[in-house]
Protein backbone atom coordinates (compact mmCIF):
# COMPACT_ATOMS: atom_id res chain seq x y z
CA UNK A 1 0.00 0.00 0.00
CA UNK A 2 1.21 3.59 -0.80
CA UNK A 3 0.34 6.42 1.46
CA UNK A 4 0.25 9.90 0.47
CA UNK A 5 0.54 12.72 2.44
CA UNK A 6 -1.60 15.77 2.76
CA UNK A 7 -1.29 19.36 4.83
CA UNK A 8 -2.13 22.63 4.76
CA UNK A 9 -0.28 26.05 4.61
CA UNK A 10 0.52 27.01 8.15
CA UNK A 11 3.13 23.61 8.17
CA UNK A 12 5.85 26.10 7.25
CA UNK A 13 7.70 23.39 5.26
CA UNK A 14 10.98 24.29 2.61
CA UNK A 15 9.54 23.92 -0.80
CA UNK A 16 12.07 22.35 -1.70
CA UNK A 17 11.04 19.51 1.02
CA UNK A 18 7.92 19.50 0.08
CA UNK A 19 8.41 18.80 -3.65
CA UNK A 20 10.94 16.26 -2.93
CA UNK A 21 8.49 14.46 -0.75
CA UNK A 22 5.65 14.83 -2.93
CA UNK A 23 3.82 16.24 0.04
CA UNK A 24 -0.03 17.65 -1.21
CA UNK A 25 -0.19 21.64 0.17
CA UNK A 26 -3.46 22.82 0.59
CA UNK A 27 -3.03 26.56 0.47
CA UNK A 28 -5.11 28.34 2.86
CA UNK A 29 -6.57 32.38 1.97
CA UNK A 30 -5.10 35.73 2.97
CA UNK A 31 -7.25 38.33 2.62
CA UNK A 32 -6.31 41.93 1.95
CA UNK A 33 -8.89 44.38 1.36
CA UNK A 34 -11.45 43.11 -1.39
CA UNK A 35 -8.95 40.78 -2.69
CA UNK A 36 -7.78 37.46 -1.47
CA UNK A 37 -4.62 35.57 -2.26
CA UNK A 38 -4.01 31.98 -1.79
CA UNK A 39 -0.83 31.50 0.93
CA UNK A 40 2.63 30.83 -0.73
CA UNK A 41 0.67 31.46 -4.15
CA UNK A 42 -0.43 33.97 -4.65
CA UNK A 43 1.99 36.72 -2.69
CA UNK A 44 5.34 35.96 -1.30
CA UNK A 45 6.35 36.53 2.61
CA UNK A 46 8.61 39.12 1.74
CA UNK A 47 6.12 41.60 0.24
CA UNK A 48 3.65 40.48 2.79
CA UNK A 49 5.21 41.18 6.41
CA UNK A 50 6.89 44.81 4.38
CA UNK A 51 3.34 45.66 3.45
CA UNK A 52 1.84 44.61 6.28
CA UNK A 53 1.99 47.90 8.43
CA UNK A 54 0.67 50.26 6.07
CA UNK A 55 -2.62 48.37 5.08
CA UNK A 56 -5.85 50.67 5.59
CA UNK A 57 -7.89 47.32 6.21
CA UNK A 58 -5.87 44.36 8.67
CA UNK A 59 -5.26 41.52 6.23
CA UNK A 60 -7.77 38.28 7.79
CA UNK A 61 -7.35 34.66 6.72
CA UNK A 62 -9.68 32.10 5.40
CA UNK A 63 -9.73 28.24 5.42
CA UNK A 64 -9.94 26.55 2.17
CA UNK A 65 -13.70 24.63 1.45
CA UNK A 66 -14.47 20.81 1.14
CA UNK A 67 -14.07 20.82 -2.38
CA UNK A 68 -10.44 21.75 -2.17
CA UNK A 69 -9.86 18.67 0.62
CA UNK A 70 -11.40 16.64 -2.06
CA UNK A 71 -9.72 17.18 -5.46
CA UNK A 72 -6.57 16.53 -3.76
CA UNK A 73 -7.95 13.77 -2.10
CA UNK A 74 -8.94 12.79 -5.65
CA UNK A 75 -6.10 14.19 -7.46
CA UNK A 76 -4.20 11.77 -5.27
CA UNK A 77 -6.22 8.77 -5.26
CA UNK A 78 -6.09 8.88 -9.80
CA UNK A 79 -2.16 8.84 -8.77
CA UNK A 80 -2.80 5.50 -7.72
CA UNK A 81 -2.36 6.18 -4.03
CA UNK A 82 -4.00 3.72 -1.97
CA UNK A 83 -4.06 6.34 1.31
CA UNK A 84 -3.90 9.46 2.75
CA UNK A 85 -2.73 10.76 6.04
CA UNK A 86 -3.76 14.27 6.01
CA UNK A 87 -2.42 15.96 8.89
CA UNK A 88 -2.88 19.76 10.18
CA UNK A 89 -2.76 22.71 12.42
CA UNK A 90 -4.26 22.43 15.86
CA UNK A 91 -8.20 22.94 15.83
CA UNK A 92 -7.26 24.90 18.67
CA UNK A 93 -6.30 28.14 16.21
CA UNK A 94 -8.16 26.70 13.16
CA UNK A 95 -10.85 25.26 11.91
CA UNK A 96 -9.15 23.56 8.88
CA UNK A 97 -8.45 19.96 10.68
CA UNK A 98 -12.76 19.78 11.24
CA UNK A 99 -12.84 20.86 7.44
CA UNK A 100 -10.77 18.06 6.65
CA UNK A 101 -12.47 15.52 8.61
CA UNK A 102 -15.71 16.43 7.13
CA UNK A 103 -14.23 15.97 3.73
CA UNK A 104 -12.73 12.07 4.95
CA UNK A 105 -16.15 11.14 5.69
CA UNK A 106 -17.34 11.94 3.02
CA UNK A 107 -14.77 10.22 0.61
CA UNK A 108 -15.06 6.77 -0.04
CA UNK A 109 -12.38 6.25 -2.96
CA UNK A 110 -10.06 5.61 -0.57
CA UNK A 111 -9.39 5.49 3.34
CA UNK A 112 -8.20 9.05 4.44
CA UNK A 113 -6.88 9.53 8.04
CA UNK A 114 -7.04 13.09 9.08
CA UNK A 115 -4.69 13.84 11.94
CA UNK A 116 -4.25 17.05 14.47
CA UNK A 117 -1.11 18.07 15.05
CA UNK A 118 -1.53 19.75 17.95
CA UNK A 119 0.79 22.32 16.76
CA UNK A 120 1.24 25.08 14.10
CA UNK A 121 3.94 26.52 11.66
CA UNK A 122 7.23 24.09 11.97
CA UNK A 123 5.55 22.12 14.93
CA UNK A 124 3.35 20.73 11.95
CA UNK A 125 5.66 20.65 9.39
CA UNK A 126 8.09 18.47 11.23
CA UNK A 127 5.35 15.91 11.88
CA UNK A 128 4.59 15.94 8.31
CA UNK A 129 8.07 15.69 6.91
CA UNK A 130 8.61 12.52 8.84
CA UNK A 131 5.19 11.22 7.93
CA UNK A 132 6.42 11.88 4.37
CA UNK A 133 9.65 9.97 4.92
CA UNK A 134 8.33 7.12 6.33
CA UNK A 135 5.61 7.19 3.55
CA UNK A 136 7.98 6.80 1.38
CA UNK A 137 9.98 4.38 2.84
CA UNK A 138 6.44 2.23 2.63
CA UNK A 139 6.24 1.92 6.53
CA UNK A 140 2.01 1.30 6.95
CA UNK A 141 -0.35 4.16 8.47
CA UNK A 142 0.04 2.28 12.20
CA UNK A 143 3.66 2.40 12.09
CA UNK A 144 3.85 6.32 11.17
CA UNK A 145 1.31 7.71 12.95
CA UNK A 146 3.19 5.98 16.14
CA UNK A 147 6.32 8.09 15.15
CA UNK A 148 4.07 11.04 15.21
CA UNK A 149 2.56 10.69 18.38
CA UNK A 150 6.27 10.23 19.71
CA UNK A 151 7.29 12.94 18.30
CA UNK A 152 4.67 15.67 18.89
CA UNK A 153 4.84 14.78 22.64
CA UNK A 154 8.59 16.00 22.00
CA UNK A 155 7.74 19.38 19.98
CA UNK A 156 7.60 22.99 20.77
CA UNK A 157 7.47 25.95 19.22
CA UNK A 158 7.87 29.56 20.88
CA UNK A 159 8.14 33.00 19.76
CA UNK A 160 8.23 36.28 20.85
CA UNK A 161 6.37 39.49 18.85
CA UNK A 162 7.79 42.61 18.46
CA UNK A 163 4.70 44.74 19.07
CA UNK A 164 1.23 43.47 20.16
CA UNK A 165 -0.06 45.78 17.39
CA UNK A 166 -0.80 43.17 15.04
CA UNK A 167 -2.95 40.62 17.95
CA UNK A 168 -4.76 43.70 18.31
CA UNK A 169 -5.68 44.95 15.16
CA UNK A 170 -6.19 41.11 14.38
CA UNK A 171 -9.03 40.89 17.16
CA UNK A 172 -6.46 38.84 18.71
CA UNK A 173 -6.16 41.22 21.87
CA UNK A 174 -8.36 43.75 23.54
CA UNK A 175 -7.29 47.16 22.53
CA UNK A 176 -7.14 48.66 25.66
CA UNK A 177 -4.56 46.00 27.15
CA UNK A 178 -2.32 46.39 23.51
CA UNK A 179 -2.31 49.74 24.51
CA UNK A 180 -1.10 49.60 27.82
CA UNK A 181 1.35 47.20 26.62
CA UNK A 182 2.77 49.44 24.09
CA UNK A 183 3.33 52.11 26.99
CA UNK A 184 4.76 49.31 28.86
CA UNK A 185 7.29 47.86 26.03
CA UNK A 186 5.91 44.43 26.87
CA UNK A 187 6.73 41.71 24.61
CA UNK A 188 4.43 38.84 24.39
CA UNK A 189 6.15 35.38 24.22
CA UNK A 190 3.75 32.65 22.49
CA UNK A 191 3.94 28.68 22.84
CA UNK A 192 2.61 25.55 21.64
CA UNK A 193 3.07 21.68 22.81
CA UNK A 194 0.85 19.07 22.84
CA UNK A 195 -1.90 21.10 21.56
CA UNK A 196 -2.13 23.83 24.31
CA UNK A 197 -1.24 27.27 23.01
CA UNK A 198 0.59 29.20 26.53
CA UNK A 199 1.65 33.14 26.34
CA UNK A 200 3.79 35.00 28.63
CA UNK A 201 4.19 38.90 28.73
CA UNK A 202 7.61 40.03 30.06
CA UNK A 203 9.24 43.57 30.12
CA UNK A 204 11.21 44.57 26.96
CA UNK A 205 13.06 42.59 24.08
CA UNK A 206 16.26 41.65 26.12
CA UNK A 207 14.15 39.91 28.55
CA UNK A 208 11.79 37.88 26.25
CA UNK A 209 14.79 36.62 24.41
CA UNK A 210 16.27 35.97 27.73
CA UNK A 211 13.01 33.73 28.90
CA UNK A 212 13.28 32.08 24.80
CA UNK A 213 16.95 30.98 26.07
CA UNK A 214 15.30 29.71 29.71
CA UNK A 215 12.62 27.42 27.46
CA UNK A 216 15.78 25.56 25.71
CA UNK A 217 17.77 25.27 28.72
CA UNK A 218 14.80 23.78 30.32
CA UNK A 219 14.20 21.06 27.49
CA UNK A 220 17.26 19.63 27.24
CA UNK A 221 18.52 17.62 25.82
CA UNK A 222 17.29 19.00 22.29
CA UNK A 223 17.88 16.86 19.37
CA UNK A 224 16.49 19.05 16.34
CA UNK A 225 16.49 22.94 16.17
CA UNK A 226 14.41 25.58 13.98
CA UNK A 227 14.50 29.51 13.23
CA UNK A 228 11.19 30.48 12.92
CA UNK A 229 10.96 34.67 12.25
CA UNK A 230 8.51 37.16 10.36
CA UNK A 231 10.55 38.73 8.07
CA UNK A 232 13.41 39.29 10.84
CA UNK A 233 16.39 37.16 9.14
CA UNK A 234 19.05 39.47 11.14
CA UNK A 235 17.41 39.43 14.35
CA UNK A 236 16.90 35.50 14.23
CA UNK A 237 20.53 34.64 13.13
CA UNK A 238 21.72 37.24 16.05
CA UNK A 239 19.50 35.04 18.56
CA UNK A 240 20.77 31.60 17.18
CA UNK A 241 24.34 32.71 18.71
CA UNK A 242 22.91 33.41 21.69
CA UNK A 243 21.26 30.17 22.10
CA UNK A 244 24.27 28.09 19.90
CA UNK A 245 25.77 26.62 23.23
CA UNK A 246 22.36 25.16 24.16
CA UNK A 247 21.34 23.49 20.34
CA UNK A 248 22.43 21.03 17.94
CA UNK A 249 25.37 21.70 15.68
CA UNK A 250 23.00 22.55 12.49
CA UNK A 251 19.60 24.56 12.27
CA UNK A 252 17.47 21.83 10.62
CA UNK A 253 15.42 24.87 9.16
CA UNK A 254 15.55 28.53 8.96
CA UNK A 255 12.02 29.98 8.20
CA UNK A 256 9.97 33.22 7.13
CA UNK A 257 6.68 32.23 8.94
CA UNK A 258 3.45 32.23 6.90
CA UNK A 259 1.46 35.39 6.15
CA UNK A 260 -1.63 33.81 7.74
CA UNK A 261 -0.22 32.68 11.39
CA UNK A 262 2.00 36.44 10.50
CA UNK A 263 -0.65 38.77 10.23
CA UNK A 264 -1.63 37.88 13.61
CA UNK A 265 2.45 38.15 15.13
CA UNK A 266 3.42 40.93 12.74
CA UNK A 267 6.85 41.94 11.49
CA UNK A 268 10.07 41.37 13.80
CA UNK A 269 8.55 38.24 15.36
CA UNK A 270 11.62 35.69 16.36
CA UNK A 271 10.88 32.13 17.30
CA UNK A 272 11.86 28.08 16.79
CA UNK A 273 10.71 24.94 16.69
CA UNK A 274 12.22 22.69 18.84
CA UNK A 275 12.32 18.75 19.03
CA UNK A 276 13.64 17.42 22.63
CA UNK A 277 14.99 13.97 23.73
CA UNK A 278 12.25 13.70 25.84
CA UNK A 279 9.16 14.18 25.78
CA UNK A 280 7.65 17.50 27.49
Amino acid sequence: MTIAIVTDSTCDLPQHIVHELGIKVIPLFINIGDKSFLDGVDITRKDFYTNLPGYTVHPTTGTPGMDAFNDAYQTLAEKGFSEILSIHISKKLSAIVNMAGKAAQEYERIPVTVRDSGQLSLGTGLQVEQAARMAADGKPMKEIEAALDDLRSRTLVAARLDTLEFLRRSGRMNGFIAGIGSLLQLKPILTMKNGMPGSERVRTTYKAEARLLKILEEHQPIEQFSLLHTNALEKAMAFHEQAAHLLPAEITHTINITPVLGAHLGPGAVGYAIVAKNAL
